[in-house]
């Protein structure tokens, strides 16, 4: 290899490294970027004092575009999303009646359950428990737009900007509406404009969903509404009409405007909910109405032109931390819509078009930059909804949905976005740490500590936001959770970060001190007793008995908690008599073997399958992955023949976030062609199999006939496993194309990998090998590099960067 050391003497911040790097790829977005983030530049006027018109930056990418508007009554897999982090929306595009379904991730019923059933698990419904809601709905209705009378309509959705262009035709003029959810402005915005000498006419209605009673200010061009859930949630919702010419009233529960040549249309929805178990995340200081229409007022006192330029240049600089090209698809390919070019995809024996799957490996990024920003974590569906009964409550599943959901940012260049998840565990850890406490060891629970000794905290399959428990009991869910903040560490190695989940780890591993029951066992080496540390009652999710013992899921899951805690008490310097009691337990937790009867890693501690052999959940491959204790490269090869053998067992097809599970394993275990598989099964159309993707790209899979469920993990999941296909890395390992499938083989390049241990990756390849890489430093010192079968020790400081140009045979 042919190694060059580039050095930074600045030592970026991981974000601020990742921001320069797009600066230097947009080139001329360079210049735009200082000149919106300096005083006074947020509106350009000109020296008669009119708004002056800029040209709308682009950063060149994919984009996802349908002839026709979705249908409200599919809006769940058709609607376009647009998010800030905070509020979303499912956007129709309908040329006479567009509609946006709009959400607050704080828009939540419920509130701390803390009443336990006859069985000791937690009530699991929408009254107590809780549920993720719709906030409201706006409905703009254009007069003589119908689709008969119109042509040229596209509904595009710009991946590298993050926002939405409806266009069309009528009467020889080109209409165009520009829609947006921004995070430096906190509004969702709607700016309608024409060229061709048009105008617009029409009405603007906002709807509550929950019963409201919508107002009308006529003297503000706005309506708003209002409300308190029983749970004591205060909301509110405004929408604002502006207008350079034509006129605007209010009337009949509506805005109106008419002769309008340009409109633009501001939004803003909230709550009063506070991240702050002491004052009951509710804070009744928070005048809701004022605060939404004070929103509405500073982002209304700028020109549409700087919103949208604002927008582009927050969303933009995410968005560009990462470029993928997996390959060149066809012009015909090119030319088709997302929905045909999808459907043409899943045809037996088509062939590869690695442009749309680029897109989508880029729509998982562009989901989570808008749905995962400084607010709450997202759940089951994210930011998105269509009505306010979602499955499951649309809650936070932690037994493999949220952390799924989390596998992404990291990765994809977008370590900031997980900070929603951190935040949201460090909100939560006092309520569950005190539910742990009272409940845990009710008499009535059958997964409570039979030792009767309890400490720190764990919480049940499903989580709300009001610090409170539903479902069953999850023992290991808090060791779970717990990977989740480590690797995000290990990613970042942010210091002040890990101060912050520190007590999170510890109070995780006290819950597990507690918790590990002494057995003796044969140990076949020399055929003598052996004490080991086993789990007690549990449930292997989500199937089998619900009284095992030493299942390998929380098995493998409480080994890597106790291996992150000492590192994180080593790194530090803190509770060293604690961490090395820790270390003692790790050494004699019972790990998982090799069945004798079927060949597969076991589940159960026992060589019997208790479940579906074929079930959807890969629980006990949690120490393959997401953990790292069983490596294809360091492993005894009998344990990665039972890993194996037991992910064969559960086969290629399931629900989406399975397959997308199965891919990561299977890119894990180098075989690109079954991980490819399965994300193109991923990608086929949901129609075919019942599950897959819609003409939205969200991941769709069939309950029951005519009930058919978005669940967003997959969304996250399986671009997860793409980049898995391209990078692997470990704490001190980092290899290039370890899965390379043959649809992407003949050339590539992407930018912007996280690899773990403080190193982002850029790289080439052609053939199937690559041809360039650079790794650079945002903290990490030393890795091993591998490529193809050759090794190389790497040695850096923050900041620093290594090219390498690998040798020709």
């Amino acid at each position: 290899m042919t190694i060059e050391l580039d050095i930074d003497p600045q030592h970026p911040a991981p974000e601020q490294a990742a921001r320069r790097r797009f600066l230097k790829m947009s080139g001329t977005m360079a210049t735009l970027l200082s000149l919106l983030s300096a005083p006074g530049m947020a509106t350009a006027v000109s020296s008669a004092g009119k708004p002056r018109r800029m040209r709308t930056p682009s950063l060149h990418g994919p984009t996802l575009w349908y002839g026709a508007p979705a249908s409200e009554q599919n809006v769940i897999q058709e609607g376009t999303p647009i998010g800030n982090g905070r509020m979303g929306a499912l956007v129709g595009g309908d040329p006479a009646r567009d509609f946006l379904y709009l959400t607050d991730s704080s828009m939540w019923l419920g509130g701390s359950n803390g009443t336990l059933d006859a069985e000791g698990q937690f009530p699991y419904e929408a009254e107590n428990f809780g549920s993720f809601t719709m906030l409201s709905k706006l409905v703009i209705e254009v007069r003589d737009h119908g689709l008969s009378g119109i042509g040229d309509y596209r509904r595009e959705l710009d991946l590298a900007n993050g926002y939405l262009r409806i266009s069309y035709r009528k009467d020889g003029i080109r209409y165009l509406r520009e829609i947006f959810a921004s995070h430096p402005d906190d509004v969702i915005a709607v700016r309608l404009s024409q060229s061709g000498g048009g105008t617009w006419s029409g009405a603007i209605r906002l709807q509550g969903t929950h019963g409201e009673a919508t107002q009308l200010s006529p003297e503000r061009a706005s309506s708003h509404f209002s409300g308190t859930l029983r749970n004591g949630l205060a909301y509110a919702a405004s929408v604002k009409a502006i207008a350079s010419s034509g006129s605007l009233s209010a009337e009949n529960g509506a805005l109106h405007f008419a002769g309008c040549d340009a409109l633009t249309i501001l939004y803003c929805g909230g709550t009063n909910y506070t991240p702050d178990a002491a004052k009951g995340y509710l804070d009744s200081s928070i005048d809701c109405l004022a605060w939404v229409r004070q929103n509405i007022e500073a982002a209304g006192s700028q020109t549409a032109d700087a919103l949208l330029h604002r927008h582009i240049a927050d969303y933009a600089a995410l968005y560009g931390t990462m470029q993928v090209d997996l390959g060149a698809s066809t012009p015909a390919q090119r030319a088709s819509d997302t929905w045909t070019r999808l459907q043409a995809r899943a045809k037996p024996g088509a062939a590869p078009d690695p442009e749309l799957e680029a897109a989508y490996l880029q729509f998982g990024r562009y989901l989570t930059i808008a749905g995962s920003r400084d607010r709450l974590p997202t759940s089951l569906q994210g930011l998105w909804l269509s009505d306010n009964a979602p499955e499951w409550m649309s809650d936070y599943h932690n037994d493999i949905n949220i952390q799924m959901n989390y596998w992404l940012p990291d990765r994809a260049g977008l370590p900031g976005c997980f900070d929603a998840l951190a935040n949201y565990c460090l909100s939560q850890y006092e309520s569950w740490s005190a539910i742990t406490r009272q409940h845990f060891n009710d008499p009535r629970n059958g997964f409570r500590n039979s030792s009767g000794k309890l400490a720190g905290w764990t919480v049940a399959i499903s989580t709300n936001i009001f610090g409170g428990n539903g479902w069953w009991w999850h023992p290991a869910g808090s060791a779970w959770l717990c990977n989740s903040l480590w690797q995000h560490y290990q990613y970042t190695l942010r210091r002040d970060y890990l101060v912050r989940i520190y007590p999170l780890l510890k109070g995780a591993c006290e819950f597990w001190k507690a918790r590990l029951l002494t057995v003796r066992i044969p140990d076949p080496a020399t055929g003598k007793e052996r004490e080991v540390l086993i789990d007690d009652c549990d449930w292997s999710p989500e199937h089998g008995p619900k009284d095992a013992k030493g299942i390998s899921y929380a098995q493998e899951l409480v080994w890597d908690l106790f291996a992150s805690y000492r590192e994180a008490a080593a790194i530090l310097d803190r509770d060293a008599r604690y961490s090395a009691a820790i270390g003692g337990l790790q050494a004699k937790l019972y790990l998982p073997e090799v069945s004798s009867e079927n060949g597969w890693l076991e589940e159960w501690m026992s060589p019997h399958s208790l479940g579906e052999p074929g079930h959807r959940h890969l629980s006990p491959l949690a120490g393959f992955f997401p953990g790292d204790r069983i490596t294809v490269d360091e492993s005894p090869p009998a344990l990665i023949e039972g890993v194996t053998r037991l992910l064969d067992a559960r086969g290629m097809t399931s629900y989406g976030w399975a397959c997308a599970w199965r891919a990561i394993c299977w890119a894990r275990l180098k075989d690109a062609e079954r991980a490819y598989q399965l994300v193109i099964d991923n990608l086929a159309p949901w129609q075919i199999r019942g599950n897959g993707t819609a003409m939205n790209l969200f991941d769709i899979y069939q309950l029951a006939p005519h009930k058919n469920i978005f669940q967003i993990d997959a969304n996250f999941g399986t671009p997860t496993a793409m980049l898995e296909m391209l990078l692997y890395s470990r704490p001190g390992r980092i290899e290039l194309l370890p899965a390379l499938p043959r649809a992407w083989s003949a050339a590539g390049e992407v930018t912007g990998i996280g690899a773990r241990h403080g190193f982002v990756v850029d790289m080439r390849w052609k053939d199937g090998a690559v041809t360039h890489a650079t790794v650079r430093s945002v903290g990490g010192t030393r890795t091993q590099l591998k490529i193809g079968t050759r090794v190389r020790e790497i040695s850096l400081r923050a900041g620093e960067s290594i090219s390498v140009t690998p040798d020709s045979p």
